[in-house]
C-alpha cells in the first residue's frame, strides 16, 4: 500500500522520476529530516526538499519468508538504509537485485526507484540495491 500524498511528502514520493530521492532539508539547521514533515522536529523551521547521492549502508535487515502480499514473492530482504548524508539518516526499504542471504548490515547500497501507480499518479518508491550492480 502506498501513502496518501500530501504537500509534505510528495517530493519524496514522486521525485525518483528524475532518478533522484527527494529528502526534506531544515536550512536552519543543516539535517536532513525523515519521515517527511511540515516541519523541523529541531526548530520548527519548514522544511525544504534536496536531492540526496542515493548512496547508503544497510543499518539493519530482516529477510521475510511469509508472503505477506501476492505481488510481492518471498523470501524479500526489508531493510533500514542509512543515507551516506547524514548519520542517523535513516529509512526503510526493501533490497533488489541479490540474493537474501548475501545481504549484510554495512552493506553499501545505492538508490533505485519502482514506478507505482497511485492514486495521484505516479509515485516512485525507493528500493536500494547492492552498490556497483546495474
Amino acid at each position: 500500500m502506498l501513502p496518501e500524498l500530501t504537500e509534505h511528502n510528495r517530493a519524496f514520493w514522486t521525485g525518483g522520476a528524475d532518478g533522484r530521492l527527494h529528502v526534506p532539508y531544515c536550512e536552519p539547521c543543516a539535517r536532513w529530516v525523515l519521515p517527511p514533515e511540515a516541519v523541523c522536529p529541531g526548530c520548527d523551521a519548514a522544511l525544504g526538499t534536496r536531492p540526496v547521492s542515493g548512496a547508503g549502508t544497510v543499518f539493519t535487515y530482516t529477510v521475510n519468508h511469509h508472503p505477506f502480499n501476492p505481488a510481492v514473492p518471498p523470501p524479500y530482504v526489508i531493510a533500514i538504509i542509512e543515507l551516506a548524508e547524514q548519520d542517523d539518516l535513516r529509512l526503510a526499504a526493501n533490497i533488489v537485485d541479490c540474493q537474501p542471504d548475501s545481504v549484510t548490515v554495512g552493506m553499501p547500497v545505492s538508490v533505485r526507484f519502482e514506478e507505482q501507480p497511485g492514486a495521484d499518479g505516479a509515485m516512485f518508491v525507493p528500493v536500494f540495491a547492492p552498490r556497483g550492480t546495474a
